[in-house]
């Protein structure tokens, strides 16, 4: 089994976690640097104020993914960094610093992918309704053409939303996330759908005002259910599970998804939903509804679901004692497998895995590296699980790894590491983790290396 010979290999980061940077240069403020003035809401009373200086540091940055053979490269811009006060005027040396970034990135070979929006909302916007606001469209879509006429002449690659249902869901209705809101649930779907309105409306403008042939998508996230079995029952059950909307929530693939590729909302969201509904005017449904080259989904684990007495989806509970992640999430390879080839049979169009990773206790032994097996095992049964989709017939775009380098983990702070390549806060070193080198490897052979055992370092 092969990857298509068309494959990307890449990974990932955002503007917030990495950059630092937050006061410098006329950046606004976000979100985030609200939220950091509330005392315990991020571990430790932590913040991205300097994170990994990404602002400062990119160019030793971008060697390293250069050195780490990188094709592709997942970025975002920071919204207030360019417009410090979300609409208006523009900050140049805030934009300046992206075009700086991506004739770097160029220059070493490396094709940006950039992310218009991964959470970091401008203060000033949020302080006159932010999401709940209907004019929140035309903002993005402001910032969208800013973004792009400036940087559309070497970027081809674009993804306007980063994972809408947790940005709203966790930072709007539960409020464990900036701004930190909880919201009603009727509100909730307004800021919804104002937020498909900003994704139909940015991807007007790309299509506008890009100078090359654009490629658009998003980076949605949503739950992913793997079947219990191998019988057509549990698989129907799964994927029934997968684009269903079962309660009123945010965490669901066909809500987000459905007005996107079929121009309307899913049936049984509107039925279980009514009542809360939106204000929908003549012409939304037209606009949110613009043509995608891919479809991004970030997946990091699934539910195991099967068919229960009644023929409907019924969860599997996890074992006591199954693997999980330091993050506490599920260790779940088969997720990658199933979530494309659903996506792929749902919505047609190329899979691009946005984000995909994983959490270890990283720290430097004393030999002066990091020895991170587990995260070398968790990628090898993960993109065993993507090439056999790509095998089964499921078109692949390429793959990200979440992330390039320990950055700030929103409210986890610097807990949780993420990166291939370790962050030494004190100092800010990099020092390249043994996962680093593993996919090095993994992508100097296209793939080919993952049907190497790695034997675990012996005494």
């Amino acid at each position: 089994m092969q990857f298509p010979k068309d494959f990307k290999w890449g990974a990932a980061t955002s503007a917030y976690q990495v950059e630092g940077a937050a006061y410098e240069d006329g950046r606004g403020l976000s979100i985030w640097e609200m939220l950091h003035q509330k005392p315990n809401t991020y571990w430790g009373n932590q913040n991205g104020d300097v994170a990994c200086d990404h602002y400062h540091r990119y160019k030793e940055d971008v060697a390293l993914m250069k050195a780490m053979g990188l094709q592709i490269y997942r970025m975002s811009i920071a919204w207030p960094r360019v417009l410090p006060e979300g609409t208006g005027k523009v900050n140049p040396l805030g934009l300046g610093f992206y075009d700086r970034l991506i004739d770097e990135l160029l220059a070493a070979g490396i094709t940006p992918y950039v992310t218009l929006f991964h959470w970091d909302f401008p203060l000033a916007l949020y302080q006159q309704g932010g999401w709940l606001n209907r004019a929140s469209a035309d903002w993005f879509a402001e910032y969208t053409r800013v973004v792009v006429g400036r940087l559309g002449d070497r970027v081809q690659h674009w993804m306007t939303l980063n994972e809408p249902h947790c940005y709203l869901g966790i930072g709007h209705l539960d409020g464990k996330f900036a701004p930190g809101d909880r919201i009603s649930f009727p509100q909730f779907l307004r800021a919804a759908h104002h937020t498909l309105l900003a994704h139909g409306k940015a991807v007007q403008v790309i299509r506008a005002e890009s100078k090359l042939p654009a490629l658009v998508g998003m980076a949605p996230v949503g739950p992913v259910h793997m079947p219990a079995s191998a019988s057509p029952e549990d698989i129907e059950a799964a994927r029934k599970a997968m684009f269903s909307v079962t309660y009123k929530g945010s965490w669901n693939n066909t809500w987000w998804m459905d007005p996107i590729f079929f121009g309307q909302y899913p049936q049984d969201g509107l039925e279980l939903f009514a009542g809360d509904l939106p204000e929908i005017q003549n012409g939304d449904m037209e606009t949110i509804h613009q043509p995608l080259d891919f479809y991004g989904c970030n997946i990091y684990s699934g539910a195991t679901t099967r068919a229960g007495a009644d023929g409907q989806p019924e969860n599997v509970p996890l074992p006591q004692g199954y693997g999980q992640a330091a993050a506490m999430l599920p260790i779940t390879p088969e997720a990658i497998y199933w979530g494309p080839r659903f996506y792929f049979e749902r919505y047609g169009k190329p899979v691009l895995i946005t984000e995909n990773g994983y959490t270890c206790l990283d720290f430097v032994h004393m030999d002066g590296r990091v020895h991170d097996y587990q995260r070398i095992d968790f990628i090898r049964r993960h993109l065993i699980q993507l090439r056999k989709a790509a095998n089964d017939g499921v078109k692949l775009h390429g793959y990200f790894h979440w992330s390039v380098m320990d950055d700030f983990e929103w409210v986890e702070g610097y807990k949780d590491r993420f990166g291939l390549v370790y962050v030494d806060w004190a100092t800010q070193k990099r020092i390249w983790k043994d996962s680093a080198y593993y996919y090095k490897k993994v992508i100097e052979t296209h793939g080919d290396y993952l049907d190497q055992d790695v034997p675990f370092p012996t005494i």
